[in-house]
Parts: structure tokens; sequence; C-alpha cells
């Protein structure tokens, strides 16, 4: 999907959206299909968006309902309507520490705010492991829907982002937490 922040893949399965890709041109989408399928173990099946109301009715795959409402759901986020996504979402890409982080940072750090890579790890019970909570960032396969992007450098820096930079400041600013670019 076309987005402010570049266009986008999103994946899904009949547990719920799977996987959002940053940069999304050909080549890496391609990439990024290719990882899915060794993943998961299946080829994928491109799926027309479910017309509106239809999701999860039984002539509509489920997966193909999860990718019309996450498109949905980030279309509206993108026009800044939506606060907080509402989504079935698929944990299969990520096991342990890493998914309790995500998990931890999905369920509480709302929309326009920001925690910690330090308190971050505290809140699931490791305070020693703030770099390993960048791992975790950057391991995220639902990059926006679990927003990495609202972990920052506890000193007050940006710190990083598997996005790019620029696309993590146009996410908080998109939030309200920094300033709109001017141009």
């Amino acid at each position: 999907m076309t987005t402010p922040i570049g266009p986008l893949l999103l994946a899904a399965t009949d547990g719920g959206l799977a996987q959002v890709v940053f940069h999304a041109e050909e080549k890496t989408a391609a990439e990024a299909v290719a990882r899915l399928t060794r993943r998961l173990g299946a080829e994928p099946t491109a799926v027309p968006p479910a017309p509106p109301g239809t999701a999860g009715t039984p002539s509509t795959p489920s997966c193909a309902g999860h990718l019309a409402e996450a498109i949905r759901q980030m279309e509206s986020y993108f026009a800044g309507n939506t606060k907080a996504f509402t989504l079935s979402l698929d944990w299969s890409l990520i096991t342990g520490f890493n998914r309790r982080v995500l998990r931890e940072l999905a369920a509480h750090v709302p929309y326009g705010t920001v925690v910690g890579y330090q308190n971050l790890a505290d809140r699931v019970g490791e305070p020693g492991a703030a770099r390993a909570v960048g791992v975790a960032m950057g391991s995220n396969p639902l990059p926006v829907v679990v927003p990495c992007h609202r972990v920052v450098e506890s000193g007050g820096g940006i710190g990083g982002f598997g996005g790019g930079l620029e696309t993590k400041r146009i996410l908080l600013a998109l939030e309200g937490v920094l300033p709109q670019p001017l141009f």
C-alpha cells in the first residue's frame, strides 16, 4: 500500500496481520515474500482485499479479511483518524523475549507517547536489557501497528529505527510527539 512513509507490504495469515515491511518497492517486497514463504512454510497467495463488511464471512478467506481491515486501519491512521489499531495479530514470526517486549509495547504505549528502551526493559522485568529491547525493536515484524517508532533513548535522543530515522520522525510527528516538518 502507498503511504506517507513510502510503500508498505502487508501480509496476513488466518491468524491475523503477520508482517508489515517498510520501503516495499518491487525488490524489497519480493525478498520479504520469499522470507515469509520460508518462515511460514507455505506459498503466499495474493488475495484482493475483502469488500467492506465481508471480513470473516464464510465466502471470504479470513486472511483476506484481516488484510482488508489492516489496510483500512492503516489508511485511517495515516489520515490522522485512528489512534489505536484493533487488529488481530499473528505473532508467529517472533518468540521469547522479543515477543514479550513487543506485546508490552503494543498494549501499553499509546498513540502520542514515547517510552525509553530502559523503561521498556524494566516493564518486562529485565532491568539490564535495554540493548536487547533495541534488538527486539529491530526484529519487529509489525512496525507501525506494534509501534516501535515510539521507543526512544532515555536521554532524549530519537534512537534508531529499522524503517530509517526520517520515517521515525514522520510517524512521531503524525502522532504529535515531534513538530511537523516545515517542508
